[in-house]
């Protein structure tokens, strides 16, 4: 839930936050209706992919080396760090020898990862981390640990909110890789021009926060996975 403001950590404590705090101080009964919605929905989503999540389990060991799960560490609400769960689309310990960010032709991503990243259930494991509380159905994507460490003041706006599994910014930017693919320097462009363009859709995301805006953004973004284009 929604911390006071005398409660937030220091680095959130500007007036570049203050702003959407005060939006979501107004709303707290539909912050509790988000978090209500996700419990139950992310256990039912549990109990009725139980079997298909194995099948896919299975499959992804049958292809490649290393792991199920990938692990990477990110960041969520009021700057707490945690490690995602996602089904493992690439080749062991990728993040070791490339960017935190994926590029169109990325040569570490698997045969079966490039298959689940398309239909996004590289994703369903994280209806664990809702369930913790480290995420929701809808919010800002969480961030590995260095870009946040580069966010400009008012970015940190979107701690106010867990991290998301999907939101407006990524389904407007869902083929991002591709265009980061000719980057010279991935990190630096994803920084630079990608990262600001996406915080303008997950800021304004905060400033219109309604829960039911926010199952329209679900079922926005199982209509952009079948190739629905939002402009």
């Amino acid at each position: 839930m929604l911390r006071d403001w005398d409660e937030l950590p220091d680095f959130m404590k500007t007036p570049e936050v203050r702003q959407y705090w005060e939006i979501l101080n107004k709303r707290r009964g539909q912050l509790a209706l988000k978090r209500a919605f996700d419990l139950v929905v992310s256990v039912l989503i549990l109990v009725v992919l139980a079997i298909p999540m194995a099948v896919i389990s299975i499959w992804i060991k049958l292809d490649s080396k290393g792991p199920v799960l990938y692990r990477q560490e990110r960041v969520t609400t009021y700057g707490k760090h945690f490690r995602i769960h996602k089904f493992r689309t690439m080749v062991s310990n990728a993040d070791k020898i490339g960017t935190a960010v994926t590029v169109g032709n990325d040569s570490r991503i698997t045969r079966i990862g490039s298959k689940l990243r398309h239909l996004r259930l590289d994703e369903l494991p994280q209806v664990f981390d809702v369930i913790n509380g480290d995420m929701s159905f809808v919010g800002t994507r969480p961030e590995a640990v260095k870009y946040v460490e580069r966010y400009k003041p008012e970015y940190n706006a979107t701690l106010l909110m867990q991290a998301g599994i999907t939101s407006e910014a990524s389904i407007r930017y869902k083929d991002e890789n591709m265009l980061l693919d000719a980057a010279d320097d991935v990190d630096e462009v994803y920084v630079s021009q990608v990262l600001p363009e996406k915080m303008k859709w997950n800021l304004e995301s905060i400033k219109r926060f309604r829960f039911l805006r926010e199952i329209l953004t679900m079922f926005r973004t199982v209509a952009a996975v079948f190739g629905k284009e939002y402009k």
